[in-house]
């Protein structure tokens, strides 16, 4: 298979894997941090009606599962793609990064949390995810 094709697959591998994670996340998150009265956390529009309700730690499951899904999206990206490269994290982080910014104007979310929330969860996770992926292909031994 090209390289180039190989690369791509993996980007898509990671950003589908990396989605699934963030999904799994945020529905775990919501039995573990219960969302305010009345809110349903699989509707946008219901989030976003009731944001006035959120405290803090409400913030907790929606932050851990962009970092979670963009580092686990990554790490699979850079894992299946072909020389083991950086290139794959950072276009899974830059595409969840794009998603994210999508989201703040979708639901309006305090400024601190979607501060955090874009200058840590996205690229910084990439990043992550990358290096992670890379030493761990540096250190298996030869086939």
């Amino acid at each position: 298979m090209p390289s180039i094709l190989r690369n791509i697959l993996a980007c898509l591998a990671g950003i589908i894997i990396g989605s699934m994670v963030n999904g799994a996340v945020i529905t775990a998150g919501a039995s573990i941090v219960p969302p305010p009265a009345g809110v349903n956390v699989n509707d946008a529009d219901s989030i976003a009606a009731n944001i006035h309700l959120y405290e803090p730690q409400h913030f907790a499951p929606p932050f851990l599962a962009h970092a979670l899904g963009t580092l686990v999206g990554a790490v699979v990206a850079v894992a299946l793609s072909a020389q083991r490269r950086m290139t794959p994290a950072i276009v899974v982080g830059s595409v969840f990064l794009i998603f994210g910014i999508a989201m703040c104007f979708m639901i309006p979310a305090p400024g601190w949390f979607i501060a955090l929330d874009l200058a840590v969860a996205y690229i910084p996770m990439a990043w992550l995810g990358g290096t992670l992926a890379r030493g761990r292909a540096t250190t298996q031994p030869p086939h």
